[in-house]
């Protein structure tokens, strides 16, 4: 056996035996994470709706882009674009959201985009300088006549029922993620 050889079988054999990292099938979600969707559930069901099942795919959108507002967002100097934007610094196109809502299919198709989710996606997010947390993200959006029609499909959002939710919570950021698409059966595992 060449020496060439002995190194190609190394590599191969390392590539191999790390660790699996979590498939869109096995979302891992924080203890907090957990807690927005019991607290979204239980809001839901006080006005007599039915629960949204999780979904894993808009999981991973969720946290994929908290991670991107929290590294690459500046929300003291964000211009034009609010945090419903996606920077150039991922695997995905970047967008702009502006409050005219002129490039709202940018933020709608990022769940085919990044987790071939069949289905747009519907975003509400907030900023907390002292760090997100489930509580103050729900009693603010709760408040807020753009985002509560999403959390209880009133208004505009009254005639889709939600197959699918995702929540991501990191930093000073949480999203939820809504959609009418495709229902999605994936493990969700809550970590530590």
């Amino acid at each position: 056996m060449s020496r060439y050889s002995i190194i190609l079988g190394l590599i191969f054999l390392t590539s191999f035996s790390s660790t699996p990292a979590l498939s869109v099938e096995e979302i891992c979600l924080s203890p907090e994470e957990k807690k927005l969707y019991e607290l979204i559930m239980e809001y839901r069901k006080s006005k007599k709706l039915k629960s949204i099942p999780y979904s894993a795919k808009l999981t991973k959108v969720a946290q994929t882009h908290v991670r991107d507002l929290m590294e690459n967002y500046d929300y003291d100097n964000k211009g034009e674009c609010n945090p419903h934007s996606w920077s150039n610094k991922g695997n995905w196109s970047a967008c702009c959201y502006t409050s005219d809502h002129a490039q709202a299919s940018c933020m709608w198709d990022k769940p085919k985009e990044i987790s071939d989710y069949e289905g747009n996606g519907f975003e509400i997010a907030y900023y907390s300088s002292g760090g997100a947390n489930a509580v103050e993200g729900l009693e603010g959006w709760k408040k807020s006549p753009g985002h509560n029609p999403l959390l209880i499909n009133s208004g505009t959002w009254s005639n889709l029922e939600w197959k699918g939710i995702g929540i991501g919570i990191y930093g000073q950021y949480g999203v939820v993620w809504f959609s009418d698409g495709e229902e999605d059966s994936s493990k969700i595992v809550v970590c530590q």
